[in-house]
């Protein structure tokens, strides 16, 4: 047993002095997160803002005019001007604007009418998802003006129903706190891959590794040496990945930072599960970042749920992303950062990651072998 351990704290120490000396790890575990969530996190965002749109008044006065001036005082849009349907509609095919209000000549009487007035409303719809967000953001502003205006006449509202709206667990209704966790999954994904897949493969070239084989270490404590280290640099790495979401993005965290804690370590477990497995085909690191981002990454930006909906998926596919560890990370990191600890979601994901390390990391020791072939 004490050589065994003796044995063991050497190989650690190896690899910390390894870390010191090629500091490449260290910009895998803290810099590739930093660096991808600056760029997906100001980049990556399924809010409007400062969206182009038309305003076509064909004949204006006070009440177009007011109509208007409430379009232009709302940061989602940015107001242009245009005397006609059909200049607006040259504008759209150019993709100057995005959207069209309009505002038909005889829109102030009909207004003052019994029967109300007509508003039209065109949406380039080539991104569906965009153009159903504007549509939404148009009918609340022109909904916002209409009761406003009743307003101040004294008159009712011009529903008979009053809709109370709360929105739970994200008030501002901000994509970014929504996907600003799944952005970290998907880091941690890649660099918990690369972390071991990367560094084996480069021993690998380099024969530090087949040194190794030669000595009286078992392949267990080889793996074992390989994996703290770098379990505590990808650990590292997900501190700093939060910090930063909570202090530089905004973003609330609700839950208790030991679940959090507690299932990073189980995720990271997997990815590091999943980087020993690459390791064990690859042995150059070309290769071996090919694979990880292959087998890694992409899944879990696809089937992960972090951006497209599980629910909306064909079953089969459905199906395949059981087999995807950031779908389970996903899933908690949400409900953390924006609910809190919901067990009901937290236990059975963090189960799901325990199984997901387990065969990982099982099927990795039982590949490895002390020979050079």
């Amino acid at each position: 047993m004490s050589g065994s351990f003796g044995r063991l704290r050497g190989l650690l120490r190896k690899e910390f002095l390894q870390i010191a000396r090629d500091p490449s790890a260290l910009a895998v575990a803290f810099l590739l997160p930093a660096f991808l969530l600056l760029i997906f996190g100001y980049g990556v965002t399924l809010d409007a803002h400062d969206v182009p749109i038309a305003l076509v008044v064909e004949n204006p006065d006070a009440v177009t005019a007011s109509v208007t001036g409430k379009f232009a005082q709302s940061p989602y849009f940015r107001t242009s001007s245009f005397a006609t349907i059909a200049e607006a509609e040259k504008a759209m095919d150019a993709h100057a604007v995005t959207g069209i209000v309009w505002l038909r000549e005889d829109f102030t009487r009909r207004m003052l009418s019994a029967g109300g007035a007509p508003v039209g409303v065109i949406v380039n719809g080539m991104d569906a998802n965009s153009a159903r967000i504007i549509e939404g953001y148009l009918q609340q502003t022109w909904a916002n003006w209409m009761q406003a205006r009743a307003a101040e006449r004294g008159a009712p509202p011009p529903l008979p129903v009053a809709v109370q709206q709360t929105v739970r667990f994200n008030p501002a209704v901000s994509s970014r706190d929504y996907l600003i966790p799944g952005l970290i999954a998907m880091i941690m994904t890649l660099t918990g891959a690369l972390l071991t897949a990367l560094v084996i493969a480069r021993e690998w070239e380099r024969g530090t590794l087949e040194a190794l084989m030669v000595t009286r270490a078992t392949i267990g404590e080889i793996l074992l040496a390989k994996l703290l280290p770098y379990f505590l640099l990808g650990m590292g790495g997900m501190t700093a990945s939060v910090v930063m979401a909570v202090t530089l993005f905004g973003v609330p965290f609700r839950g208790s930072l030991a679940v959090l804690t507690g299932t990073s370590a189980l995720f990271l477990l997997a990815a590091l599960g999943m980087g020993l497995l690459i390791s064990s085909l690859a042995r150059n690191q070309f290769v071996a970042g090919q694979i990880a981002i292959i087998t890694t990454y992409l899944p879990a930006f696809i089937l992960s749920g972090f951006i497209f909906d599980i629910g909306s998926m064909p079953a089969a596919v459905r199906f395949m992303t059981h087999i995807v560890a950031a779908r389970y990370f996903v899933a908690i990191l949400q409900t953390l950062f924006l609910a809190g600890d919901v067990w009901a979601v937290i236990l059975p994901n963090a189960l799901a990651l325990a199984v997901m390390a387990a065969i990982f990391l099982g099927v990795a020791r039982l590949g490895a072998r002390k020979r050079l072939d």
